[in-house]
């Protein structure tokens, strides 16, 4: 399969937006999915999603008709936890998400911070044993009330390190667009005078792993997503060609302001066999 001069190996490819809103499959997914693998293409599914574990995930994809299990799924917790794992080992950590993804997060030592006591909490509570040494910011949604970003706060003022598993603005759902952590990660930054180091898209750590589960180099890969920043403009940096499709979060004034150009601009996932020559 040829795009320009370079013969494509594997794809990478988004899954909400790209293959589904709200976990419904778009128009065509299903049956472009399908050519892609009987083609003998690599697929790895790489996302950032965090409210559900990467075995959850495959579930749900399946129950939407897609063939996918839990192996073909990278998502930014399990990055994070191979992140903290290297630079942390062994640290406290307190998790911000929506959505339970422990699972997903074997081996970091999180800190139960389900009571959600007054506002001194932030505040008055410096003991070594409880205090973690690592705030992890996961996807947004109802948790990230005053309360639990003001605890959040107090640990970076006494020093806790911040990891994000990304920092994407908003996401589609099938009621439009919702915020997303990116909005509220912004605000903690510049509050707490710190910057999060970020695990998922667009991490170059992030496709560097899902290059290496594949075992395809950068230059025989493309990656396709609805995010023009996070997305394909990151896989671009890091050698991968970028597909963008006009589905998802996708909006024409994003892309026009946008860092830089994308390799390829479709409307939809259902085109990428005819763009890989799939078709005739």
């Amino acid at each position: 399969m040829e795009t320009g001069s370079t013969s494509v190996r594997a794809v990478l490819i988004d899954i909400d937006g790209v293959l589904t809103v709200s976990w419904r499959a778009l128009p065509g997914a299903v049956a472009a999915l399908r050519e892609i693998r009987a083609a003998g293409l690599g697929v790895a599914l790489v996302t950032n999603t965090t409210s559900r574990t990467r075995a959850s995930i495959a579930t749900a994809l399946g129950e939407a008709s897609f063939a996918a299990g839990a192996e073909d799924v990278l998502t930014a917790p399990a990055v994070t936890a191979k992140h903290l794992a290297e630079h942390f080992p062994g640290a406290r950590c307190a998790l911000l998400n929506s959505g339970d993804v422990r699972e997903d997060l074997e081996g970091v030592r999180l800190v139960d911070e389900n009571d959600e006591n007054d506002e001194n909490d932030a505040n008055d509570e410096n003991d070594e044993n409880t205090s973690p040494d690592v705030v992890v910011v996961g996807g947004a949604g109802p948790e990230f009330g005053y309360a639990a970003l003001n605890r959040v706060f107090g640990h970076l003022q006494r020093g806790a390190r911040l990891v994000a598993m990304h920092r994407n603005l908003f996401w589609r759902t099938d009621r439009g667009l919702q915020l997303d952590t990116g909005a509220f990660l912004l605000g903690l930054e510049r509050a707490a005078r710190t910057e999060a180091v970020v695990t998922g898209k667009p991490s170059p750590a992030f496709f560097a792993a899902a290059l290496a589960r594949l075992g395809v180099g950068a230059d025989r890969t493309l990656m396709v997503g609805d995010d023009i920043e996070s997305d394909v403009l990151a896989a671009q940096r890091a050698g991968i060609s970028g597909v963008l499709v006009r589905t998802g979060k996708y909006l024409p004034e994003s892309l026009a302001a946008a860092s830089g150009t994308p390799d390829h601009v479709l409307d939809s996932f259902a085109d990428l066999p005819a763009l890989l020559g799939l078709r005739g």
